[in-house]
């Protein structure tokens, strides 16, 4: 291979490399922090939160919520979803128990059951548009399977492309009065 597309192939595989960290970091390691990605299926929540968007949320103490805050939460075994709060109804016999009203934002009525406070996972941080699609592609058949492809050929691309560097022939040095 000539120099310059050896240059140019180390340049794309780096910044190949470069993104698979990042997109590991954003769908994988940001839950070392303690902060988990959701995609946004439904546009319930628009245009706050975009359908396709990942959605990260960090954990909170569910008696910090307050009217107009975003919350996620488990609506069933089943299902997460991201709805705003419209109204906070603590429990009149137990000051540790409150329950929410939640709307989504795009829609016209609220919820029909209030959100008991052990069923809230978090409050949301920020969003990436467009990622959640590619988190739902990578965590289901086939895309799991392009995704592991994918890194298998990156990686052996770094590794042969770095492979056939000539070494420099070693220099032998004298030090003053020796050889």
């Amino acid at each position: 291979m000539s120099q310059q597309i050896k240059r140019v192939w180390n340049m794309v595989t780096t910044i190949f490399v470069v993104l698979i960290v990042l997109l590991a970091i954003l769908l994988v390691g940001v839950r070392l922090v303690g902060i988990k990605p959701y995609t946004v299926l439904s546009g319930s929540m628009e245009p706050t939160y975009h359908v396709g968007s990942l959605i990260y949320v960090k954990e909170v103490d569910p008696l910090t919520l307050q009217e107009g805050d975003p919350v996620t939460f488990m609506l069933n075994e089943n299902t997460v979803a991201t709805h705003r709060i419209i109204e906070r109804i603590p429990d009149e016999t137990d000051p540790t128990v409150v329950r929410f009203r939640t709307q989504g934002d795009n829609n016209d009525t609220p919820d029909g059951e209030l959100l008991h406070c052990k069923n809230v996972i978090g409050k949301p941080l920020f969003t990436i548009p467009y990622l959640g699609y590619l988190a739902n592609y990578i965590q289901n058949p086939p895309g799991r399977f392009v995704a592991l492809g994918a890194c298998v050929l990156l990686l052996l691309a770094v590794i042969f492309s770095g492979s056939d560097k000539k070494t420099a022939p070693k220099e032998e040095t004298t030090q003053n009065g020796e050889g």
